[in-house]
């Protein structure tokens, strides 16, 4: 059987509405939506029958809560270390592995992760830390008590 193909735009919007927003209110969800459509804020105002003043106040507002948000996870996850692993400069990719799983191994946590998927998470949440297979500047690298490894650019 295929996989299912989401239409995007304004399925996405009904979707995030129909789910547990947590801190975005519907029409938060809406404004970000048509943003990320490409819509401007102008645009938006239009279709939604406001100011285009109003939709930078409840974009603002909401993109303020997003950043809330993250660091609210990054808090609690921080709570759930069991070790940290500092990459400084010059660190060669190919050496991450042996680093986690000895950092791991003092503290008696098994990492349930995949290597590819720490490298993808490192080019992914520290791009601008890293060029070629070198990290050019510090990272963190988080072992949770559950085995995940967290990337933090520092």
């Amino acid at each position: 059987m295929g996989a299912r193909v989401s239409g995007g735009g304004a399925e996405n919007r009904k979707r995030a509405r129909g789910s547990s927003a947590g801190l975005l209110t519907d029409e938060q969800l809406d404004i970000l939506g048509f943003r990320i459509d490409g819509l401007k804020q102008g645009e938006i105002a239009r279709r939604l029958g406001t100011t285009r003043q109003n939709v930078s106040l409840i974009e603002r507002r909401a993109r303020g809560n997003i950043l809330k948000a993250e660091a609210t996870l990054r808090a609690y996850r921080r709570l759930q270390t069991a070790a940290t692993v500092e990459l400084k400069p010059s660190t060669h990719l190919v050496d991450v592995p042996r680093m986690l799983v000895d950092a791991a191994d003092d503290t008696g946590v098994k990492i349930s992760i995949d290597f590819a998927l720490v490298y993808k998470e490192l080019r992914d949440e520290a791009s601008g830390s890293i060029s070629g297979t070198r990290v050019v500047k510090p990272i963190l690298l988080h072992i949770l008590r559950n085995g995940r490894v967290d990337v933090e650019p520092i």
